[in-house]
């Protein structure tokens, strides 16, 4: 196999995948493949992004809502545990339904399992897998894609001899299923998905159940086109003999046709879908779906390069990488390929028109996945979305507020059963029907992450960043506002008056974490948790601007204002914390691994280093505390979340340590591996893959504050490298190169006239005019919309020009 140059581009291996986790996806938003790269078996895991278990349903619990004040009464008066407890015995829904596993392609060939030469690779660039080997003289090469444009996976099989490929292809599943022929090179799997499924972690005797007439239906699609040689159907299995080379196109359905609607009875036609991808995609060559799969790759993945000058292992195989990376030795080119590896992985995984990238992405290969594979929205499912504005991937943003368009739908309904309010709400776990109520109800919560009806607001600030990196007003006016107002108008409506005038969230948790009331008792249930607070600070001031900007709604914006100022206001404990709750309860796990109650710092903006200087070092405090208490379920995604939070501090140096700690843990794939303590296994999730990728870029470049900073958080390793088409807030497209750790070179691209501001401690050059910073920090200059404008720091150019 010829390398190329640019090995931090691809993933590869000497040897193939013994485990599902070994093997490497692909993906076009859509239709999703894990491939193992055997040698006499080759074995493909297929996904399809809308193959839940379950259908719609009344998931709502009408009598939540005569246990609200009851709670409100207990939580005043300091009775948090009696407050929980009824909770969690009456105030639950039913569990979010599963994600499932579709399917596997097998290819058994009738050579040897010898194999000289192996190796597969995934070229992250062309977003192709490929294995070649030889086999008692004979090369063989496969490659494997799963086409946008094209809505199939295409497999290509060579040998570099006459007549030398004879395999058998078959189609099976995990879930009820049969397969047949429909022509002598095409054969079909049609199944149906599971009317219930109960979470792995609620141990039931009858954990997975089918109904007649209930449940999603699906088919797989799979036709061989064979250069030479003959294509048979024996039975459901495809039989290929003495070819020369082989195209197998596969493609799949589900009856999906929206979150409520039964996909049984009122259905998507999944044959009719395969039938008309397959047929389209037959019409052309390997070679032109190929071609036609990376001109459109390409034009997302080669937005963005990044490179660093620092020692790497980068011909080292990706596996062995990650050993010697555990093992001690430096291999800060790793942390490129990584970063590669998040952009990647959402191009795959979220495109218009598909589902969100859930917790595992699009690949899953159980029926009870862990946390049923949903939408984790106290942290997880935000995570997966970090990188897309600044990473210039803000069209793969859109699937996220595709599925808000639907809670707002849902969150509605729930909104006015649970707390009699209006607008929006949604919960922790959503799924592809969009349940949206607290869950847990079968065992009773607990409530420290069942009860958290703040999903909107969060999920609203993704509407904002949208606005804010693109400018786009038709998009703020007729997309975001409508959604955020809504979330806004549910907080308006859940907060009450305490006995000072304050505006509180009660009942209010954060998330996962529990605390030690004054008497001894744990509990994770009080009122306006600082999490909340900074939720509903932010959406209200995003509402807030998004009313003046599109020139409406004058009473509504006063109406927040006046809510935002009686919000309870952020502060700081005994230890110099930033307080968890609106108390400074003693911390039950000291080093719990999450950190929602610092969303104030990132991913929202309203603590900075300089606008709030205390309350930094307050976060500061926090993150040390949580650093001396860490526990072995503080991994992955928490990893990723410091990365982003230390970046935001500008320590360098601590998200550079979080950066490496995180790449010691990955799968061999680089795919993040889990852990949890009530689970025996290391369970893949994808978050702390796309998180970290953002926390690369919000360690090289922030633009949250209405300024630009450069290299804020440029650790001592990576002294020279450059990253280019990376976004910023404001509609700016930015390249920035460095050396000796001090930037060198800026180019920005502005899509509007307006003044552009730059945070700098030098003199800055733009276009041959020196701009001086003033006693904040701050040069400005305007811009042109679509020009490009060149900034140099002054004694840099000095510097290389050789004069004082």
């Amino acid at each position: 196999m010829k390398h190329l140059s640019n090995r931090n581009k691809k993933l590869w291996y000497k040897k193939p995948a013994e485990e599902w986790v070994e093997s490497l996806p692909i993906g076009n938003g859509r239709l999703g493949g894990m491939i193992y790269g055997g040698i006499k078996q080759e074995r493909i895991s297929v996904n399809e992004d809308t193959l839940w278990a379950g259908t719609p349903r009344e998931a709502d619990n009408i009598k939540a809502f005569q246990y609200l004040d009851e709670t409100r009464k207990l939580i005043f008066e300091g009775k948090y545990q009696e407050a929980q407890t009824i909770i969690e015995n009456h105030m639950l829904g039913p569990w979010s339904h599963s994600y499932q596993a579709m399917g596997d392609l097998h290819l058994e060939f009738k050579h040897s399992s010898q194999a000289n030469g192996y190796e597969r690779q995934l070229d992250l660039s062309t977003a192709i897998f490929q294995t070649e080997f030889t086999n008692q003289g004979v090369h063989f090469t496969r490659e494997t894609f799963v086409s946008a444009v094209d809505q199939v996976m295409a497999i290509r099989l060579e040998s570099n001899k006459q007549g030398e490929l004879d395999f058998d292809a078959s189609l099976t599943s995990p879930l009820n299923y049969s397969s047949y022929k429909v022509e002598k090179d095409y054969i079909v799997l049609k199944g149906q998905a599971p009317s219930i499924v109960d979470p792995m972690h609620d141990q039931t005797d009858d954990p997975v159940k089918y109904d007649d007439g209930k449940g999603m239906t699906f088919q797989i699609h799979l036709r061989a086109i064979a250069d030479e040689g003959r294509v048979e159907v024996h039975g459901s299995r495809l039989i290929v003999k003495e070819a020369d080379a082989v195209t197998l196109l596969l493609t799949a359905a589900t009856s999906f046709n929206g979150f409520n609607k039964d996909p049984f009875i009122e259905g998507k036609d999944p044959q009719y879908l395969c039938e008309q991808w397959l047929e389209s995609a037959s019409k052309y060559s390997y070679k032109e779906l190929k071609e036609r799969h990376i001109k459109d790759h390409q034009k997302y993945f080669n937005r963005v390069e990044f490179e660093l000058e620092v020692p790497g292992h980068p011909y080292l195989p990706t596996d062995e990488r990650i050993m010697a990376v555990r093992d001690g030795e430096k291999d800060d080119q790793l942390a490129i390929l990584f970063f590669h590896f998040g952009r990647y992985l959402l191009i795959a995984s979220s495109r218009p028109g598909t589902q969100p990238a859930n917790l595992q992405g699009i690949w899953n290969n159980m029926t009870r996945p862990p946390w049923t594979s949903n939408y984790t929205t106290n942290i997880n499912t935000e995570m997966n979305y970090w990188l897309a504005e600044p990473c210039n991937l803000a069209e793969f943003h859109t699937p996220l507020f595709e599925m808000m368009e639907d809670l707002r739908i849902a969150g509605n309904k729930m909104a006015k059963i649970y707390y009699n309010c209006r607008g929006w709400a949604a919960h922790h776990g959503i799924d592809l029907w969009r349940t949206v109520t607290p869950q847990g109800g079968p065992s009773k919560g607990p409530a420290s992450w069942a009860y958290w009806p703040m999903t909107g607001p969060w999920l609203c600030q993704h509407l904002w960043e949208h606005y804010a990196y693109s400018g786009d007003i038709e998009f703020l006016r007729t997309t975001a506002y409508p959604i955020m107002k809504d979330a806004a108008l549910f907080c308006l409506d859940y907060l009450v008056e305490d006995e000072n005038d304050n505006l509180v969230s009660v009942p209010s948790t954060s998330p996962e974490n529990t605390f030690i009331a004054p008497d001894g008792t744990l509990s994770s249930v009080s009122m306006s948790s600082t999490m909340d607070i900074a939720l509903m600070w932010g959406l209200f001031t995003n509402c807030m601007e998004s009313a003046y900007i599109l020139g409406e709604d004058h009473e509504f914006r006063r109406v927040i204002e006046k809510a935002r100022d009686r919000l309870l206001p952020l502060q700081i404990g005994k230890h110099g914390q930033l307080q968890e709750w609106f108390q400074d309860f003693e911390e039950a796990e000291p080093g719990h691994r999450h950190t929602a109650h610092l969303y104030a710092l990132h991913p929202g903006d309203q603590i900075t280093p300089r606008s709030t200087p205390e309350l930094a070092k307050a976060v500061r405090v926090t993150l040390e505390r949580r650093r001396v208490y860490e526990g072995k379920d503080t991994i992955g995604w928490c990893f990723a979340w410091n990365v982003n939070m230390y970046a935001r501090l500008e320590e360098p140096e601590m998200a550079y340590e979080y950066l490496m700690k995180l790449l010691k843990n990955p799968f061999p794939n680089l795919f993040n591996a889990h852990r949890h303590p009530k689970l025996k296994y290391f369970p893949l999730t994808i978050e702390a893959n796309f998180g970290a990728t953002a926390g690369i870029v919000e360690m090289l470049m922030q633009s949250h504050g209405g300024e630009l900073s450069f290299l804020p958080a440029l650790p001592e390793m990576w002294k020279k490298g450059y990253i280019k088409g990376v976004r910023a807030r404001g509609g700016y497209e930015v390249d920035i190169n460095w050396e000796n750790g001090v930037l060198s070179e800026a180019v920005i691209k502005s899509t509007f006239s307006r003044l552009c501001k730059i945070r700098s401690t030098l003199t800055i050059q733009v276009d041959g005019t020196d701009y001086i910073p003033n006693n904040k920090g701050i040069i400005e200059f305007k811009t042109e919309a679509n020009k490009v404008y060149i900034l140099s720091p002054v004694h840099v150019k000095t510097a290389l020009n050789g004069t004082n």
